[in-house]
């Protein structure tokens, strides 16, 4: 199994903060344009347990693929947890995790994950995988900021 940990400070307070990242129509927003991302189901404007959502993305050689996850938890404020049902993982848990500090809010993004494929996904995951959550997550990073943070 592996993690991936990112933290990121937001110049918003929490119950801004929690209305964007709680809405799942805002996800294509800070998701790289060239990941193909597009949701192919109706969405509420708040999320709920139990909630599915089913996307189209194309993660390598623009090669089409239906991800499909589950909003497995949510705690209203604190943090809500994704899992992949279908995809290309054969494990993804996603931790969302907001706390207030001085000035803003401190996001914590945890992602646990296994590859499929076995020995071959060990092979690909610092080769391919590693680099496409970092960069992915930087993009996310940089749009945060943007939006938020006015930089």
């Amino acid at each position: 199994m592996y993690q991936l940990k990112k933290k990121q400070f937001v110049k918003a307070t929490l119950e801004e903060c929690w209305d964007f990242f709680s809405s799942p129509k805002n996800l294509k927003e800070i998701t790289p344009s060239h990941m193909g991302f597009d949701i192919k189901v109706e969405l509420p404007e708040k999320m709920y347990e139990g909630m599915i959502i089913e996307y189209t993305v194309k993660p390598l050689c623009n090669i089409p693929m239906t991800w499909v996850t589950e909003i497995k938890y949510v705690h209203e404020g604190k943090f809500f947890v994704d899992e992949q049902r279908q995809g290309p993982y054969k494990m993804w848990h996603h931790e969302h995790h907001f706390k207030p500090v001085e000035g803003g809010v401190e996001m914590t993004d945890i992602v646990s994950y296994i590859l499929p494929l076995g020995p071959l996904g060990k092979l690909v995951h610092p080769i391919i995988v590693k680099g496409k959550l970092e960069e992915i997550f930087e993009f996310r990073r940089k749009k945060v900021e943007e939006l938020f943070n006015g930089q």
